[in-house]
Order: C-alpha cells, then structure tokens, then sequence
C-alpha cells in the first residue's frame, strides 16, 4: 500500500513538471512580443468565440449550412481583413475564451468580453468597440411583479459562468440566489420552465430574445457601471502588444464609420429569418453530424482505450514492483479525476507544449479514460480464470506469454463482455463533454440548434432519442455476439 501511494505521488509529481515546463513556455514565448508576426506569418488570424450569445454571435442554418454570425463575427472579420489575413474562427464555451488564448489555442477571443480590471490582470485587451449595457429578462407573466431591478431583491437569478453579469449578481442584487450555467440558451430555458426569475444578460442580447419571443421581457438593470464594466473588447494573451495595437487601428475606424450599428442590423436581419422554420426536420443536418462525430469519437476512443487497457492490466500482473506501480498510480489517478477535467487538461494543458486539434484532444483524453476503468474489467476477467486453466497450459508446455494469449486472455473476454458492453454504452453518452472545447459532437449541435431557434426542449427530446437509438443498437450487437460466445463455449 505504502509503494502504491509512493507511484502515485511520483506520477503526481511528473504531471507538475508537465504543468511547471508549459508555464515556462508561456512566459518565454511573452517575453518577446512576435504575436503580430506570427499571425503575419500563418496567414491565419485564430479566433475563438462561444456563438450562442446574440446578436454578438450565434449559429444559424444557411442552405443546410451552419454559419456563425452576430455583430462579434463581423468585427473579427473587419480585423482580419486589415491585417491582411485569414479569419479563423473557433467555437468553444465562454468560460475557456480566455484559457484558450492564455495557452496559445488562439490569437484573439471575442465574445461581448468585458475588460474588468480582474481580467486584465490575466490577458491583454483591445480599444472597446462596443458598449451595450446591462439589463434582466424575466418572463412576460412576471412584468408586474419586477417592474424593475430593484425587485429583484430575494429573486434567484441566472447568468452565463465567468461573466459580469454573475458577478454582478452577486454583488448588486440584494439576498439573491446566483445561478450560473455555461450557455444562454440553457439560462433562457430555465428562466421560462421558472427555475430562475430573471437572467442577467448584456442589454443588446436580451433586445434579441424579447424580439424573437414574445413570453421574454426585459428590464433594466439599474446598475451604475464605468465604461469597461458595459463596453464590449477583444482579448490577447499577456504580452501581445504588437497585435493589440494593430487591431486597435480596426477599432477606431470600427468607432469612426459607427460599423457596429451596420453589424448589428445584418445580425438583426439573421434572427429574423432563423424563426420561420424551427422544425427539428429542418435541422436534421445538425443532428446528423453530430451523431457521426459522436460515433467516430466513441469508437476511436473504445480500440485505444481497449489497447491501454489490456496493456495496464498485463502491467499489473507484471513481477516487476516498479511496473505494478505505474499501472495502479495511473489508473487510480484516471479514475479519481473527472473526465471534464482531463479534457480541459489535454486541450490546454499538454496543448501548450503541443498544438493538438480539438477533436484529437477529444479523442486522447476519451481513450486515456476509458483505458483506466477497461483495465480494471480486464484485470478482474483474467483473475476470474481459473487456476486450473493455467497449471494446465503450464503442463502442456506454454510459454507465458502464449499462456496469456491463447488460454487466459479469451475466457477471460468471455467473462467480461457483459461488463466491458456496459462501458462502450457509457462512453457514447460521457463523449458529450468533449463539446466544451468545440468539438462539434451532439450535444454541440444541439446548443447550435436551440440557439438558433429560440426553442429549448424540444432539442433536447430529439437528441435524447438519438443517443438512445445509438445506444440501444449498441447493446443488441453486444449481446449478439455475447450470446455466440456462449454458444461457442
């Protein structure tokens, strides 16, 4: 036990080097400000965003199509026209915008970000090219009830994680309750099936939800706020100079030509259209490529996280002390962190010392748990082998390894097939979190879906029964071939 705990502070202990290695990397590459030329050098300026929050941004289905529009979507646009280069635009939740450019992912984040003091502490910021202000939305039956802020007093109230608006919250709203979820569209969801009373938002966002709903109104804050604290800026990692004053020339002709008004109309002119037809038939294209990201996810993860799996519980077999306690430590560690966790961790974490994609990332981090908790299926199977088998293989003559391969190895799959069924069943479903770093899975699409037709549950309903059918699909061809195994046995 005590060389076990000794294995696991090692590994604990190689993984804060990792950590120690990628923040000396951080601060090396901002000691010298190449952020401009990088981005000249690529042709590419990367931009990450969180689009379910209009009219800043938000997706919507052109031509069968998913587009990303808003206001945010043509000010990147603006900018990367002037510095000459490709716009790349990447989509991930609010609250990893600013990990993701402090990691290298991204050259700039943009999103209705308000330059708070306490985020400068953290990124740099561009020139504010928008300021919206605050303001509630609150259902229309409840418009006699909080005819203003001051109402709210007692109220519990949601806001989008990591924002002004939840800070604010909490701060200015006397006695409420705080809710925070990471999308809009799950805080308007909640606000109408009356999980919270009112939904803090930027003044601009919930302009667009009364207009497209009528069961929303809005009503304003009331909040006395300086300029950063209402105005909308890009974000840069710390030490991106060179870049922040070459887009803040996009910002002042943004300012001088009143383009925010011209982006903001061409945004209204979307959310318009995006209500004429919110049949779930429509976007039939969106669940599609969700469920096929969704499988291709699944079964890469399910080959590599059975190869790691066998591999680890082998390791734990092995007469090697050493060998034994890189197996426990690993997937005790695996198993005692959350997969959400451990995502976030091979994206931004690792992705600091290495560029991964997001859907690798996904894939990596999926496997590298799923092979904790097969090998320990795994190891219980080959423990469920009885001890006859072996002396047996052993009196014919075979070599362990053989032993393993040709004797133990196949009852003990047999034996553990119900067991190892259930966790292919299970990562189908826990490969949804992978949507936090924009991998594009189903439950991204069904965010894209809500967001683009103002309808909550209905969605949700559709991606249910997908992940059902997958799942139920799934479990007849295990048992299938599990019923053949005990017709061969």
């Amino acid at each position: 036990m005590k060389k076990s705990f000794k294995a696991i502070i090692q590994a604990i202990i190689v993984i804060m080097a990792l950590l120690t290695v990628a923040a000396w990397h951080t601060s090396s590459a901002a000691a010298a400000d190449t952020s401009l030329q990088r981005v000249k050098q690529r042709g590419e300026l990367i931009v990450v965003t969180s689009p379910d929050y209009p009219p800043y941004e938000f997706m919507v289905n052109e031509n069968g199509k998913s587009k990303m529009v808003g206001m945010d979507i043509d000010v990147a646009k603006k900018v990367a026209k002037d510095l000459h280069v490709k716009l790349v635009m990447k989509s991930m939740n609010f609250d990893s915008l600013l990990v993701a450019i402090q990691t290298g992912k991204a050259d700039m984040a943009i999103g209705g970000i308000n330059p708070t003091n306490e985020r400068r502490q953290s990124v740099d910021f561009s020139k504010i090219y928008y300021s919206g202000g605050q303001s509630f939305l609150i259902n229309s039956k409840d418009v006699n009830k909080y005819k203003s802020a001051k109402n709210l007093k007692g109220a519990t109230i949601g806001a989008q994680t990591g924002t002004l608006q939840y800070g604010l919250a909490k701060k200015r709203i006397p006695n409420s309750t705080v809710k925070g979820m990471d999308k809009s569209t799950d805080l308007v969801l909640a606000l109408k099936t009356n999980k919270i009373d009112a939904l803090g938002i930027e003044k601009p966002t919930a302009e667009a939800y009364v207009k497209n709903d009528p069961t929303l109104k809005m009503i304003s804050s009331g909040y006395n706020l300086n300029k950063n604290d209402v105005g909308a800026a890009m974000a840069f990692k710390k030490g991106s100079g060179s870049l922040v004053n070459a887009v803040n020339k996009s910002v002042d002709q943004i300012q001088k030509k009143h383009l925010t008004d011209k982006y903001l109309a061409a945004a209204g002119k979307y959310m318009k259209v995006n209500t004429v037809n919110t049949s779930m038939f429509h976007y039939w294209t969106y669940f599609a490529k969700g469920v096929e990201y969704t499988l291709l996810i699944s079964l890469v993860s399910t080959f590599f996280g059975v190869v790691l799996g066998v591999i680890l519980a082998l390791m734990r077999f092995s007469k090697q002390k050493w060998v034994r306690g890189l197996a426990i430590s690993y997937t005790e560690f695996i198993r005692g962190t959350p997969l959400m966790v451990q995502v976030m961790f091979v994206y931004f974490g690792i992705g600091v010392v290495i560029n991964i994609p997001a859907l690798i990332s996904g894939m990596i981090a999926v496997s590298l748990n799923s092979g904790a908790y097969v090998a320990e299926i795994i190891r219980g199977g080959i423990n469920s082998v009885a001890t006859g088998q072996t002396e047996a293989a052993e009196s014919l003559g075979l070599t362990k390894r053989d032993m393993m391969q040709y004797v133990v190895l196949p009852q003990a799959f047999r034996n553990i097939w119900p067991a190892l069924g259930n966790e292919f069943i299970s990562l189908i479903k826990e490969s949804s979190i992978v949507s936090i770093i924009g991998v594009t899975d189903l439950i991204y699409q069904l965010n894209i879906v809500r967001a683009d037709t103002y309808r909550g549950v209905i969605p949700i309903f559709v991606a249910m029964v997908l992940y059902f059918i997958m799942t139920f699909a799934l479990t007849r061809i295990l048992n299938h071939y599990e019923g053949k195994m005990k017709h061969a046995g």
